[in-house]
C-alpha cells in the first residue's frame, strides 16, 4: 500500500491495488465448469430414469397386462370352437356310447363358462373402444342364441334315442342353424377380437423397441459428456492450483463411470427381455393358442362329416382348408396331404411352421403326424359307409390321438409362456436393481463434487 500526500500536508493511506483480472476470474470459472458438470450429470441420470420408465413400462404391457389379457381373449377362440364340436360329438354317439356322450356335455358346459369368463376378459380390454365392446356384446347376444339351439338340439337328439351316427333330420337341421351361427359369425368375430386386442400388444412393443435402444444411446452420450466434464473440472482445479488430481473427484469419476455401464448394462438387458418377451414368448403362446383353437374345430369337422351326410363334403373340405392352415404342404387334396404329413418332411411352412423346432417342436409334428394318420383311417371308413365303424373310430383311436395332439400343444405353449414370464422378471429385476443403486449414485457423485470443489472455493475468501 502507497503513502500519499495530501495538499494540507496530511498523509493518507492509497487504497490497495485491485487484483489481477485472472485471479478475481478463477472462482468463477469454478463455479461454472462445476455448473456444467452438474447439468450434465443431471441429464445422465435423466436419461437413466426415462429409459428404465419406458422398458418397464414395455415389460408390464407385454408381460403382465395386455399381452396375459390378449392370450385369454384368443382362448375365446377356443373355447367356442370347442362348444361347437362337443355338441357335433354328443348327437353323432346316439345311444351307444352314454358315458362318451355325457362327458362331451359336461365339456361343453365347461367351455361356455370359459367363454363367458374371456368375453369378460375382452370387454374390459377393450377400455373405451367402443368398436372393440360392440363386437364383445355382439358375440354375446350370438353365443345365448347359439346356446339355444344347442340345447335344442340336444334335446330332440336325446329324444330320438337314435343309434350311433347321424341323428334324425328335424335334429340334424337344428344343429345346422347352431354350427352355421358359430363358424360363419361367432368364430370369424372371435378371431378379429384377438386381432384387434393383439395390436395394443404390438404397438406398443413398436414403441418401446425405437425408444428403449434410442435412451440408451442417449445415456451413452450424456455419460460421456459427464465424464468429460468431470475430467475437465479436475484438470483446471490441477493446473490453476499447482496440485495433483483431488481424490473425491477422481472418486466421483470412477462412481460416474460404474454408473454409466451398469445402466448402459440394464437398458441393453431390458431391450433383449423385450425382444425375448415379445417374439419368443407372446407370439409363440398366442400362435399356439391359435392352432389349438384350429385344432379343435378340425376335429369337429370329422364329427360333423358323420352327422350331416349332406354337408360331408363341405367339412371334408374345411378340415383340408383348416389342415393346410397349420401345417402347410403344397398339395390339392386331402389324400395327397395325409401322404406329405406321413412321409415327415421338415420344410414346415403354415402357422405352426416356426414352432416345430427343438425338441418339443418335433414332439408336436409327431403328435400331428398320427392324429393326421388316424384321421386317413377314418375317412377310408366314412368313404365306404361303414358308420358304426367310423363313430367307434372317431370316439376311439381319432379322439384318443387327438389328444395327444393337443396336449403336446399345451406343453409347447406352457414352455413358451415360461419364457414370457421370465423375460418379463428378468427386465423388471434388473430395473430394480437399478432404482436401489441410482439414488445412492447421484448423492454420492452429489457429495464427491462438492467435497472436490468447496476446499478451493475457500481459498478465495
Amino acid at each position: 500500500m502507497t503513502m500519499v500526500r495530501t495538499p494540507a500536508g496530511a498523509v493518507t493511506r492509497a487504497p490497495a491495488a485491485p487484483p489481477p483480472a485472472r485471479r478475481r476470474s478463477v472462482p468463477g470459472r469454478i463455479r461454472l465448469i462445476t455448473g456444467v458438470t452438474v447439468v450434465s450429470l443431471a441429464l445422465l441420470f435423466a436419461a437413466l430414469a426415462a429409459g428404465g420408465s419406458s422398458a418397464r413400462e414395455g415389460l408390464r404391457v407385454i408381460g403382465r397386462d395386455a399381452g396375459p389379457q390378449v392370450v385369454a381373449t384368443a382362448g375365446l377362440y377356443l373355447a367356442l370352437s370347442d362348444m361347437d364340436a362337443q355338441v357335433a360329438n354328443a348327437l353323432v354317439m346316439g345311444k351307444d356310447y352314454p358315458q362318451q356322450r355325457q362327458e362331451a356335455t359336461k365339456a361343453y358346459d365347461k367351455r361356455r363358462a370359459e367363454a363367458g369368463a374371456a368375453l369378460l376378459k375382452a370387454y374390459e380390454l377393450s377400455l373405451d373402444d367402443e368398436a372393440e365392446r360392440t363386437t364383445v356384446r355382439s358375440i354375446l347376444d350370438g353365443l345365448g342364441r347359439y346356446d339355444m339351439l344347442a340345447g335344442q338340439a340336444l334335446l330332440l337328439d336325446e329324444k330320438a334315442g337314435h343309434a350311433a351316427g347321424p341323428p334324425p333330420e328335424e335334429v340334424v337341421r337344428t344343429y345346422r342353424e347352431a354350427t352355421d351361427l358359430m363358424r360363419q359369425v361367432l368364430l370369424p368375430q372371435a378371431y378379429n377380437l384377438t386381432l384387434e386386442n393383439g395390436t395394443i400388444v404390438r404397438a406398443t412393443y413398436d414403441e418401446k423397441a425405437l425408444w428403449v435402444p434410442l435412451w440408451r444411446a442417449v445415456v451413452v452420450v450424456t455419460g460421456l459428456i459427464a465424464l468429460g466434464c468431470l475430467i475437465w473440472l479436475q484438470v483446471f482445479l490441477a493446473r490453476r492450483f499447482r496440485r495433483v488430481f483431488g481424490p473425491a473427484l477422481v472418486v466421483a469419476t470412477v462412481t460416474t463411470a460404474v454408473a454409466l455401464g451398469f445402466g448402459v448394462h440394464v437398458l441393453g438387458q431390458d431391450e433383449q427381455a423385450l425382444r425375448t418377451a415379445k417374439n419368443t414368448g407372446f407370439d409363440s403362446v398366442l400362435t399356439l393358442a391359435k392352432a389349438r383353437a384350429i385344432s379343435n374345430s378340425m376335429q369337429g369337422d370329422q364329427s360333423r362329416a358323420l352327422l350331416d351326410e349332406e354337408r360331408a363334403d363341405t367339412y371334408k373340405h374345411t378340415y383340408f382348408d383348416k389342415s393346410l392352415s397349420l401345417v402347410f404342404y403344397d398339395v390339392g387334396n386331402l389324400d395327397a396331404y395325409h401322404d406329405q404329413v406321413t412321409a415327415g418332411s421338415t420344410n414346415f411352412l403354415g402357422m405352426l411352421g416356426p414352432e416345430l423346432v427343438g425338441s418339443q417342436g418335433h414332439a408336436v409334428f409327431r403328435a400331428y403326424q398320427a392324429f393326421q394318420t388316424e384321421d386317413e383311417k377314418f375317412r377310408a371308413l366314412v368313404d365306404e359307409k361303414r358308420t358304426n365303424e367310423a363313430v367307434a373310430a372317431r370316439v376311439g383311436p381319432v379322439t384318443g390321438a387327438f389328444t395327444a395332439y393337443d396336449d403336446a400343444l399345451k406343453a409347447l405353449a406352457g414352455t413358451h409362456q415360461g419364457v414370457l414370464a421370465r423375460a418379463t422378471a428378468q427386465g423388471e429385476g434388473a430395473l430394480d436393481d437399478l432404482w436401489r443403486l441410482l439414488p445412492y449414485a447421484i448423492g454420492a457423485i452429489g457429495l464427491l463434487v462438492i467435497a472436490g470443489v468447496w476446499p478451493r472455493l475457500k481459498e478465495y475468501r
